[in-house]
């Protein structure tokens, strides 16, 4: 069944994703896009609304980001959000300005209760938004109705209903702005004529009929991290393919303490055809001496096709690999739907050999990860699975600042294995998207029992996400911190000092290398 859906054209906003999100929280299925993608791709696709995001550039910019004029063409309803509306303007004849006063956060919007507005069908007269611009909408253009202003734009809401165009300057997908998803629920359902016909377990239904549509009667080798990405991702496609799925699951020696063997375990009550592989020994070895992150990741990338290609070809012949790559993996690895810049390769789609030969499968690809859980719920898949908290693909590696040997993997495994226990049991597990400690390449003094010490030192992190896009320090009791510290230092000999991450996200990542 095709649903009714809505395309975003991301001109780099880093809130464009949020707008997915929302559309997707009422039911509407939505797809991001490059904003240089053309007329007959988007028709292709036979949506019923456009959305032009927001982005950092100005209009008027050597190399600002531009779409098709044709676009605007298609006959389809038209959102532009902040930098979207002020192209919508370019594009049609209006006049922009560049304001005295950047209007950056928090902004009042008020409506002129005279125009008729079917975006603030439903509103106050003012509205608390999340301004991010710098430029405004001078004068209109022709056919727009002025139906909101605000303190520094004189044109903050506009519409052409007959022509199918409507544009606001703020951000209504992020939580700042006051009834910002009803908003967007007045572009979907009432100028769109959206009925919220997408969820989860269409999703699952869909997913499961794509999947065997491209893997026809070829076989599939998965490999498992006992994640929720990789687990639902293979859940799926067991279900779709059945024993033509065989999963591999490979211990790269840089696991949390006794992981290996209670995710195998978990693995054989899901009755997923699974084969544990040891190749710890190996991403050692590849990975001594190296300190800069990319090439950690890089290696521990290839060096995990080549244990596949190996394991696969010892089961037989399959044509294609399955991951469980999300929507922010592509997002922040390749700049595939605009003007994103590249934050860092992503072990599900950085560092894969050219001379690879299987052909993905990806059935998680468009999701986020609060959906790939809902995902994993309808699948009936294990609680403990599906609460787990993301761990990286290159693992401890990445949580290893400097060179990764066993003693300095063994330190950071009690490290973390106290962090997770202390956290568990003061509640705090399922609170936050991540908690987890980081060994750093910086010893310090200490005293321990009247004895001068010279050991390393362990950064605890903890952030509340969404879904990993962006994140905020969590702010855990001190009585928490005070526990994880104690047991660290008492604990794990080594380590004489335990510090506290308190950066978000941006500017900072969410892992540390």
């Amino acid at each position: 069944m095709a649903h009714q859906t809505i395309l975003v054209l991301d001109f780099g906003s880093q809130f464009t994703q949020l707008i997915a999100r929302r559309l997707r929280e009422l039911s509407v299925y939505c797809e991001i896009l490059p904003f240089n993608t053309t007329p007959d791709a988007i028709k292709a696709k036979h949506p019923v609304g456009l959305i032009l995001s927001g982005g950092p550039s100005s209009v008027d910019e050597d190399g600002a980001p531009h779409c098709d004029r044709a676009v605007l063409d298609l006959g389809v309803p038209t959102l532009g959000i902040c930098y979207g509306m002020q192209l919508m303007t370019d594009m049609l004849g209006g006049r922009l300005g560049r304001s005295a006063h950047r209007e950056f956060g928090h902004a009042l919007v008020r409506r002129d209760s005279a125009v008729p507005s079917r975006m603030l069908k439903g509103m106050p007269d003012e509205l608390r938004v999340w301004a991010s611009h710098g430029d405004f909408v001078a004068t209109a253009p022709p056919g727009f109705a002025v139906a909101a202003t605000s303190t520094n734009a004189p044109v903050a809401v506009m519409e052409a209903p007959d022509q199918g165009y409507y544009a606001l300057l703020f951000h209504p997908e992020v939580a700042h702005t006051d009834r910002g998803k009803e908003l967007l629920r007045n572009f979907a359902f009432d100028i769109c004529g959206c009925t919220g016909d997408w969820t989860i377990a269409s999703f699952i239904g869909e997913a499961t009929a794509r999947i065997k549509a491209q893997v026809g009667d070829q076989r599939v080798v998965c490999g498992l991290s006992g994640g929720v990405d990789s687990t639902v991702a293979a859940t799926l496609i067991h279900r779709a393919i059945g024993d033509r799925l065989q999963c591999i699951f490979v211990d790269n020696g840089l696991l949390r303490l006794n992981e290996a063997a209670q995710v195998v375990e978990r693995y054989k009550k899901l009755q997923l055809p699974v084969h544990p592989v040891d190749a710890s020994d190996i991403f050692l070895t590849r990975l001594a001496g190296v300190t800069d992150p990319e090439t950690k990741r890089k290696i521990i990338g290839a060096t995990f096709i080549d244990i596949f290609t190996e394991k696969a070809l010892a089961l037989g012949d399959f044509a294609f690999l399955a991951q469980g790559t999300l929507y922010p993996d592509v997002i922040e690895s390749v700049s595939v739907r605009g003007p994103s810049a590249t934050i860092k390769s992503h072990h599900n789609v950085g560092g894969l050999p050219a001379g690879m030969t299987f052909k993905l499968v990806e059935p998680l690809r468009e999701l986020f990860k609060d959906e790939v859980r809902r995902v994993g719920r309808d699948l009936g898949i294990d609680k403990e699975f599906l609460v787990r908290q993301p761990f990286p693909g290159p693992g401890l590696a990445v949580r290893i600042l400097g060179d990764v040997s066993r003693d300095r993997i063994a330190l950071l495994q009690k490290a973390d294995a106290i962090v997770a226990d202390e956290v568990r049991k003061a509640g705090w597990y399922e609170r936050v998207w991540q908690s987890f400690a980081v060994l750093l390449p910086v010893q310090s003094v200490g005293v321990m029992g009247d004895a001068r010490t010279y050991e390393f030192t362990v950064a605890v992190r903890a952030v509340e996400s969404l879904d990993g896009m962006t994140a905020d320090w969590a702010r855990l009791p001190h009585e928490l911190l005070a526990s994880i510290s104690s047991r660290i230092v008492n604990e794990v000999r080594g380590i004489n000092r335990v510090v506290y991450d308190i950066s978000s996200k941006p500017p900072s990542t969410i892992e540390w290398e």
